[in-house]
């Protein structure tokens, strides 16, 4: 029976060794293959593992923020698949003095072909060193406005209000420029700008405008909001209400939203005027020409009282 057996098995293990190429003492056969894909697959896994597991249970109770264990994190599963791989090719028996050549052919095959990959590789290492930007910040670059979930070797996820995540190059952080509304912190003074008529009680408009703010919940008190006259513009006098908050980073639009009902709710309230642009026609002396269904009629026909035409 067993000699049956190993008639079967056999060719199989023959197959198995066949000696595909040689690289320096080492014979690369299916098996030493199959060998190495079996343990670089557990190698990532196992890092992933040993990387949350660093993230989320030692530096979890740190003082550090999410960002700084999210790149902590990082760099040791980089770390850890960098000597995992050297021991993998050990142990299979491929000698690391004969990877020589290969290793030129792979540095000739990145300054072709994988410029972009190896960009957005070491982009990614500068990202997670310097942090410009880091988990949880808000940011926006080109059209993207939104929550950065990941850095990952390549590409950065970011994460908007719409619940789509974009994938973002990493060589775009260190080449562009990006507004990063949570680099210091999750306070941040947010601008609302308003325009009321000429004829307004500014005092009265100021103080409105302070009363919407100082009723929102997720307005801070400290600082305490404020209003800036900015301009005087042809139809209205331009005011900006600035307010702070820390909790509403992540839904912008909403606060805002939040904010201009409010204000809007108060001037109606008070009679204040929220004007449109318009312009004053006025004729002094000469003739006008006008048309009403198809026959000419001279401005002694018509009688001008208040002639307003909007522009909108």
């Amino acid at each position: 029976m067993r000699e049956v057996l190993r008639d079967y098995l056999e060719p199989f293990f023959n197959l198995l060794n066949y000696n595909i190429f040689a690289l320096g003492d080492a014979k690369i056969t299916p098996l030493s293959i199959l060998y190495l894909l079996l343990l670089t697959l557990g190698l990532i896994y196992l890092s992933n593992k040993l990387k949350n597991l660093l993230v989320e249970r030692v530096l979890g109770r740190t003082k550090l923020d999410v960002g700084a264990r999210q790149a902590i994190g990082t760099i040791s599963r980089y770390f850890i698949l960098f000597l995992g791989f050297l021991v993998i090719l050990q142990t299979v028996g491929i000698n690391l003095t004969t990877l020589n050549v290969l290793a030129g052919a792979v540095g000739i095959g990145v300054g072709f072909g994988l410029q972009n990959i190896a960009s957005n590789f070491i982009s990614g290492l500068i990202i997670l060193l310097e942090r410009p930007v880091k988990v949880g910040d808000r940011i926006e670059i080109d059209d993207i406005d939104g929550k950065v979930m990941e850095i990952g070797a390549r590409s950065t996820r970011v994460k908007t209000n719409d619940n789509i995540t974009i994938i973002v190059p990493n060589s775009k952080f260190i080449s562009e420029s990006i507004t990063n509304w949570s680099y210091y912190g999750q306070k941040v003074r947010f601008r609302i700008p308003v325009g009321v008529a000429y004829d307004s009680d500014v005092e009265l408009v100021k103080r409105l405008l302070c009363e919407a703010a100082e009723e929102n919940n997720d307005v801070l008190h400290d600082p305490e909001p404020t209003v800036r006259l900015l301009k005087f513009d042809d139809s209205s006098l331009n005011l900006e209400l600035w307010a702070w908050s820390e909790n509403k980073l992540h839904s912008k639009s909403a606060f805002l939203s939040d904010l201009n009902f409010a204000i809007l709710k108060k001037f109606r309230e008070n009679n204040i005027e929220i004007p449109y642009p318009q312009t004053d026609l006025h004729i002094r002396s000469g003739a006008l020409k006008l048309q009403r269904n198809g026959v000419s009629m001279s401005s002694e026909d018509v009688k001008f009282e208040n002639v307003s035409e909007n522009s909108n």
